[in-house]
């Protein structure tokens, strides 16, 4: 009863990293440097293949759209957070955090299907070359695409019907620099159980199934590649991998930290940070992991340069 006399809270106050304005000097140079990358990098990514004729396959149609996503995932974050450091109010209305978290973890479980995606299709190219054109068609490609969109923004849309519902009466500050699912789920005064739940279990589901079949395709794509008798074979064949690797191991690495895991075991510093290398600083990275070790990338630039020029 107490609780439902309690006022209903609209608007929050989103902390950000640190209150701190010496601290938030360098932070606001930081962030704004590594998303004005990101943005570059991934539509320098983007034009250059695009504009090649060459990259019209789809490893690199897939590529395309994971560096669109990287733009859009960081986009719903660093700017806000951005004016919030230069601003002296933090608040937030509730409407503009349910729409931020929604697009957030959208753009989230995109990305993990798109590299889910890309598994397959080097799965196709090193295992089965001779139905590779056939079974990653343009049509199929296009498909695997917008499942990816339209499965994670149902699971999101999910999340935030779910969210919409609870009460928020006591204290509205949010420990975070966005408004994420485990920071509200703190701050309400109803029973969250069903959202934890969803987090939980259809949650895990919808992270977790793309990096298995990520590792069940780089199961079979190892044993395909120890079948290559010279070494300098093995080396070209899953040097084609090791990009899409990297990204994986660093993407999975971080956000199953994050969402895998009761929420008892939440932890506002740690999450923070981790939150940080996932949400930012690896979609700046991967342009450059996408780019400096592939041949037909710096090629496709360079073009692109001199057509610039």
């Amino acid at each position: 009863m107490l609780r439902r006399n309690q006022s209903h809270m609209t608007e929050f106050l989103l902390l950000g990293l640190t209150s701190d304005p010496k601290e938030q000097d360098w932070l606001f140079a930081s962030f704004l440097t590594m998303y004005l990358v990101n943005v570059a990098g991934n539509s320098v990514i983007i034009a250059a293949i695009w504009g090649d004729a060459r990259l019209h396959t789809p490893m690199y149609f897939f590529l395309s759209n994971l560096s669109l996503v990287d733009i859009c995932f960081t986009s719903v974050i660093v700017p806000r957070m951005l004016a919030n450091m230069l601003s002296k109010s933090k608040k937030v209305p509730l409407a503009q955090c349910l729409t931020q978290m929604y697009f957030f973890v959208a753009f989230g479980i995109t990305d993990s299907f798109l590299l889910a995606a890309m598994a397959i299709d080097r799965y196709m190219a090193i295992c089965n070359p001779l139905h590779y054109t056939t079974t990653m068609s343009p049509r199929r490609c296009l498909l695997l695409v917008m499942a990816s969109w339209v499965l994670s923004h149902l699971h999101s849309l999910t999340h935030m019907i779910l969210m919409a519902r609870l009460s928020f009466c006591g204290p509205n500050v949010i420990h975070h620099f966005f408004c994420d699912v485990q920071p509200l789920l703190m701050l309400s005064c109803s029973d969250t159980s069903v959202n934890e739940l969803l987090a939980f279990t259809e949650g895990s589901v919808v992270i977790m199934s793309p990096f298995i079949l990520i590792i069940v395709s780089y199961v079979f794509i190892t044993r395909a590649v120890l079948r290559v008798l010279s070494g300098g074979g093995r080396y070209k064949v899953f040097s084609t991998c090791g990009s899409h690797l990297t990204v994986v191991v660093l993407f999975y690495g971080t956000i199953v930290f994050v969402y895998i895991r009761p929420s008892s075991t939440y932890s506002v510093t740690k999450d923070r940070v981790v939150t940080v290398i996932y949400s930012v600083v690896i979609p700046t990275l991967n342009p450059f992991i996408y780019s400096l070790r592939n041949k037909d990338m710096k090629q496709a630039l360079k073009k692109l340069i001199r057509r610039v020029e």
